[in-house]
């Protein structure tokens, strides 16, 4: 598994109310909740987000709520991976159940700025920063996150298991 893109970069303490604020809950359409996705940080993020970026934060990146919206409309909107310091252990497990690849790295999110191309290859957890020709060691996922992620979540892994 591999992705590449380019990055949206926000700082540290990024919580679900600023990635998915909480006045656009009240549908379930995921198309709808990625089209406020971090409206309230940087109001041209849906416009400027192509399919296959990436998203880089900071410490504890997704603390707050629980709720899986956050997530959905981060992976809706065309984010192919979030890379952060940390992240928050709720929004950790509820991206890798609905499918959204995520690594820590602080090396990464330190030296990849807002707007660089980075290239990402899962099975070893090499992250390539094409603009500054550097890289950063993430841990890759175990075999079990990867096939999970490929599947598109964790429901859809274990329908497609039976």
């Amino acid at each position: 598994m591999q992705a590449k893109g380019h990055v949206h970069k926000y700082g540290d303490n990024i919580d679900t109310d600023v990635i998915i604020p909480a006045r656009h809950l009240n549908t379930a359409n995921h198309k709808e909740l990625a089209s406020h996705c971090m409206e309230d940080i940087d109001i041209d993020f849906v416009k400027k987000v192509q399919p296959g970026d990436i998203m880089v934060g900071g410490w504890n990146f997704g603390c707050g709520s629980s709720r899986e919206h956050a997530p959905i409309a981060i992976k809706e909107s065309g984010i192919s991976c979030v890379i952060a310091k940390t992240f928050a252990r709720i929004f950790y497990r509820n991206a890798i159940n609905i499918g959204l690849a995520i690594l820590e790295c602080e090396e990464a999110s330190d030296r990849i700025d807002n707007g660089d191309e980075v290239s990402i290859d899962f099975d070893t957890g090499i992250i390539t920063n094409i603009t500054k020709n550097e890289t950063y060691q993430a841990l890759p996922f175990p075999d079990f996150i990867k096939e999970i992620i490929a599947k598109g979540g964790l429901l859809p892994s274990i329908q497609k298991a039976k």
